[in-house]
């Protein structure tokens, strides 16, 4: 037997899979589903290049491209797909978004006609639909499409939103207003209406209550700066510049090169004489907007006051190159160059402004004139230097419905289990913590040299063209070695070694015959059960996530991890991966049982404290989940800490 399977092995695969293309589209799936996009697309060229006819390979590599944001490549494979099948519903959809991508509304709608026909109660198509025809100004079809769907979907809370845009476009507050109120009480906790409600309450100058809706958004989506910009100006016209500057360093945690969060807080900070901060705030700025003149002078004004003179005089020179009439800047300049001793130049500025206005309160310092006032971004009336910039056009947020945006794994479940760990040719990446997961089978293994060392990870990092080339070649050349090796004690390793490299490149079948020829030779290798389960593992999250029964592919990886168990008792990545199969499974108690008995065997497992915490939630043991997702977030996890703040007040979903 042990002869019969290592034959098996030395069958070269590469040939077989060239024509295999059922089997190169499976592994493309697995690649996608794992975010492997550049890598899922070499798969689905493979396929395309033996079996142009088929629709599938040009259909899944639109949705590749379509997440690495090619969204006209991504439109050309849906075009392609459509055909060779045009009855397929999900290629018109795709094509759909591709198109909204690129501004092309009218094709757009057209797909989303030529989807309704075959699928009328498909409401996220009729949703998109909605949302086109707004995008393409055609504001009367939208409403009559609207009446539609609330005649079908009376308690559908997003429509009354799209109804509220409309009115919105067409400056009818009055009307959005009620449309907006009726989609809170159908769904009072959608964060985006509570967001649309407050822009009407900013346009009108309603600032308490903006900044009650906007608390009311924050609160169900923490993670948005824009949410908090809008607060803070809310927030600033009340008088509350503690609560202003709270907001803008909350929003420029969140986006970093937010425009308008440096823009105003620098603003802000010059209000109340932090200068030094402010000037880094219009730095910031300015290498975001090198041209933006009122940047340069607020940075003017600041530099004048903290005494870089030089550096003023420089900054006030390059607006009034700009603004030839910009009386306060000139003003500006001649007090810069008196301190300076410039006399001449002084006069000269303050003789250029006494000849185009005789009114004497020019001469001195102005006061601070409209502080409350804002200014649109587009409006560059150096007048306007020290008003806080709002967008231009503040646009409700449009969101269209797919299955193809976000993570796969995300569309069922707001919380994710971290992955198993498993062996890798790449070692765990991580910030918090230097050194690498160590296992002495695994450095037993690495001494014999026999091919790249191997790595315990729990991440599976997606490769690019380059890498994903490099891995190919390793697999090619330890093909060519292990077909000259006849001994099956000397091909045991290489084999394992194959095997890990085709885990990487997602061919998790391939990794299955090698380790299971492996385990042929070796029955005791608990590194090859170890890596199978894993594989096995990820070609079932695949299943599960196109509705397959997974029971007896569930119940195989159970045996290998315990068989595993047997082999290397109190294994902590054992342990710690038989947790995260039960939880799979939906048996949280027992992988609580798991993830806390891998913990007693390293206590300084990150991941084994976040698991426990997500499974804690799902059994309805909140204060439980937030003590383990709590040591989670100590060790370097620092996602437990949004959702410790989700649960501890909201309790279990």
């Amino acid at each position: 037997m042990r002869r019969i399977l290592l034959l098996i092995s030395l069958f070269p695969l590469v040939g077989i899979a060239q024509y295999n293309t059922d089997r190169l589209v499976t592994i493309g799936r697995s690649a996608l589903y794992y975010e492997d996009y550049v890598l899922s697309i070499q798969y689905f060229n493979q396929a395309i290049t033996v079996k142009p006819y088929l629709y599938e390979p040009w259909f899944l590599r639109a949705v590749a491209k379509y997440h690495l944001d090619d969204f006209s490549g991504a439109e050309y494979d849906c075009t392609q797909a459509i055909d060779r099948n045009p009855y397929v519903v999900g290629i018109y959809e795709l094509r759909g978004l591709t198109r909204i991508q690129q501004e092309k509304f009218k094709e757009a709608i057209s797909d989303y006609n030529r989807a309704l026909t075959f699928t009328p109660d498909n409401r996220s198509l009729w949703h998109n639909r909605v949302l086109c025809h707004i995008q393409n100004e055609d504001y009367d079809a939208a409403l009559l499409e609207l009446d539609t769907i609330q005649q079908r979907w009376s308690q559908y809370a997003p429509a009354w939103n799209m109804r509220a845009d409309v009115r919105m476009q067409q400056n009818d507050t009055l009307l959005a207003v009620e449309a907006l109120e009726k989609s809170l009480e159908l769904d009072p906790y959608d964060g985006k209406t509570w967001a649309m409600r407050s822009i009407i309450s900013l346009s009108r100058s309603e600032w308490k209550g903006a900044e009650q809706q906007l608390d009311q958004a924050i609160h169900l989506l923490p993670r948005q700066g824009g949410y908090y910009i809008n607060r803070a100006l809310a927030r600033y016209n009340q008088n509350n510049l503690r609560g202003a500057m709270a907001d803008y360093d909350a929003a420029l945690d969140l986006e970093p090169n937010n425009f308008l969060g440096h823009y105003n807080r620098g603003l802000l900070r010059a209000d109340v004489g932090d200068d030094n901060r402010a000037i880094n705030d219009f730095d910031f700025v300015l290498r975001l907007e090198p041209d933006n003149m009122l940047a340069l002078f607020n940075r003017a004004v600041l530099l004048d006051r903290t005494g870089d003179l030089r550096g003023a005089v420089r900054d006030y020179t390059k607006v009034i190159d700009e603004y030839p009439d910009f009386h306060t800047g000139i003003l500006y300049r001649a007090r810069c160059y008196r301190k300076l001793g410039m006399t001449q130049q002084a006069e000269l500025d303050e003789f250029k402004v006494y000849k185009a206005q005789l009114y004497q309160h020019l001469y001195g310092i102005q006061a601070n004139k409209g502080r409350r006032s804002q200014r649109k971004r587009s409006d560059l009336d150096p007048d306007k230097y020290n008003q806080l910039v709002v967008a231009d056009e503040q646009e409700p947020e449009r969101e269209y419905q797919s299955d193809y945006r976000g993570r796969v794994q995300n569309r069922k479940a707001d919380i994710e289990l971290l992955p198993m760990y498993a062996l890798s040719l790449q070692p765990q990446q991580s910030e918090v913590t230097p050194s690498h997961p160590f296992d002495a089978m695994v450095e037993e293994l690495n001494h014999l040299q026999v091919a790249r060392p191997l790595f315990v990870s729990s991440q599976h990092a997606t490769l690019d063209s380059r890498h994903s080339a490099d891995y190919f070649a390793y697999i090619d050349s330890l093909t060519t070695v292990i077909n000259n090796i006849h001994s099956t004690q000397t091909v045991a390793p290489l084999l394992l070694a194959r095997a890990v490299a085709y885990t990487v490149v997602q061919d998790n079948e391939a990794a299955i015959e090698d380790l299971t020829t492996c385990l042929g030779i070796d029955t005791a290798s608990c590194l090859a059960v170890w890596q199978r389960a894993v594989c096995q593992t990820r070609i079932m999250r695949v299943s599960m996530s196109e509705g397959k029964g997974v029971e007896l592919a569930a119940a195989s990886v159970m045996s290998d991890l315990s068989h595993a168990l047997r082999l290397s008792p109190r294994h902590v990545y054992l342990l710690y991966n038989r947790g995260c199969l039960k939880a799979l499974q939906q048996d949280y108690q027992g992988a609580i049982a798991d993830f806390s008995e891998a913990i007693q065997c390293d206590e300084h497992m990150a991941e084994a404290y976040y698991n426990r915490g997500i499974c804690y939630i799902q059994n309805g043991q909140t204060a439980e989940a937030i003590g383990s997702l709590s040591k989670a977030g100590e060790l370097g996890i620092y996602q437990a800490y949004s959702i410790i703040k989700k649960y501890r007040n909201n309790g279990t979903k």
